[in-house]
């Protein structure tokens, strides 16, 4: 099975009310319609524009008023799956449970469905400077494309837990992704193009471009796309089916198959999710 994946560079700037931020997410959306796609990967944190919007004294709101965009988000984007008949990995939108902050992922399907996934692993500054929580568990989603898992940022760089979305049967990893630097960005492209390899999945990844002056831990981003494969002889020699310009407001497109993957599982140069050693390791069950 073949389908199309795209992924945006989302450019982050000071907006002045919901509704830009709604023209500005239909722009990208568009785009990947204009492509065929029928996934397109938004970043992590790419809401917390609605926080430059401010308050009625022109100062901007904070991570704890982020939540109560939740209804306006999900409505949103879940008319744009519907109206545009793609799904729709909305990033991650910050919502309150029980007085607790999670950063959640949110899948939105051409049928209207919405699905989430909490990021696992909390990085120190979500924590010291947000506060906030982390997922307890891990969940693979069904569609009409195949099986897929949404690890937000930081969860690719543990190799237990994409390994845990293999065995539960994802072939495609979505990781929305928001880093500040060039050293936060590598850590998780390296190791994007690590969990592709160990587990033979494809990973698409992306993460917000631009600025919010008025936003705390949102004023600087380091942050490009890549559709990112296994390293074996059907697919690009880097591992690379597409990447988008650093620092660029842009979005990427590229088909993925199936049915390569389940090749070089069977026979590949390498076999590596076949090989492993369960004898000696634990494995998911």
């Amino acid at each position: 099975m073949k389908f199309r994946v795209s992924a945006v560079q989302y450019h982050l700037h000071t907006i002045q009310s919901f509704d830009d931020f709604a023209r500005q997410s239909e722009h990208y959306i568009r785009a990947a319609e204009e492509f065929e796609a029928d996934f397109v990967l938004f970043p992590e944190f790419f809401t917390t524009q609605l926080m430059s919007i401010g308050d009625a004294q022109g100062h901007a709101l904070t991570i704890n008023d982020l939540p109560n965009f939740t209804d306006q988000y999900r409505e949103l984007f879940q008319g744009f799956a519907k109206r545009y008949g793609m799904h729709i990995i909305g990033g991650t939108h910050v919502i309150r449970r029980e007085g607790k902050l999670y950063n959640v992922a949110h899948l939105f399907y051409p049928d209207g469905r919405i699905a989430e996934q909490a990021k696992i692993h909390i990085t120190p500054s979500e924590i010291t400077g947000w506060n906030m929580g982390a997922g307890e568990g891990l969940e693979v989603f069904e569609t009409e494309k195949g099986t897929i898992a949404m690890l937000t940022c930081y969860d690719i760089e543990f190799p237990e837990i994409v390994r845990m979305a293999k065995a539960k049967g994802a072939d495609v990893i979505f990781c929305p992704s928001c880093t500040d630097d060039r050293h936060g960005f590598h850590r998780v492209r390296y190791t994007s193009h690590a969990r592709a390899i160990e587990n033979q999945v494809y990973v698409v990844l992306t993460g917000t471009v631009g600025a919010l002056p008025t936003v705390d831990l949102m004023r600087a981003n380091f942050g490009q796309a890549a559709i990112i494969t296994p390293n074996d002889i059907p697919f690009p020699p880097k591992g690379l089916l597409a990447e988008g310009e650093l620092n660029n407001d842009m979005i990427i497109t590229a088909d993925l198959d199936l049915d390569l993957l389940y090749q070089v599982r069977e026979k590949g140069s390498v076999t590596t999710w076949r090989d492993r050693r369960t004898d000696l390791y634990p494995d998911w069950k």
